[in-house]
């Protein structure tokens, strides 16, 4: 699906998304890769949203969100309560959804400058 806004070109956000990739600011993308609205990180060594845990989640808390969006079309895309409440006693909010959804809300919140981190799994 294509993604069209009003942006700040200055904003790092998804132009579109399908089954297997995504294209970040021209860049086509088919491996996880985390994202914010100044960097685009496509070295992160995590296979599935379900092997996240606190050593996977350090380069997305390493950019200071208050907001991690994990986005991944894959049925067991969760995470542990473990992982969670490490996050919330951070001060940090985590919500996972489907990529399309993660890609969108990302994009929104990116937008309206909001300290928002994307990890996201075509």
């Amino acid at each position: 699906m294509r993604l069209v806004l009003d942006s700040d070109p200055q904003i790092l956000t998804v132009r579109r998304y399908a089954p297997g990739e995504i294209d970040v600011a021209g860049q086509l993308i088919r491996a996880p890769c985390i994202l914010s609205a100044a960097r685009l990180i496509t070295e992160w060594p995590v296979l599935s949203a379900a092997a996240l845990d606190a050593n996977a989640m350090a380069p997305l808390l390493a950019l200071h969100p208050s907001l991690v969006l994990i986005g991944s079309d894959a049925a067991d895309a969760r995470v542990s309560g473990v992982l969670r409440r490490a996050l919330e006693s951070r001060g940090v909010a985590l919500e996972v959804m489907s990529l399309g959804a993660a890609c969108r809300t990302y994009n929104v919140l990116a937008q309206e400058r909001r300290e928002v981190v994307a990890g996201l799994f075509p």
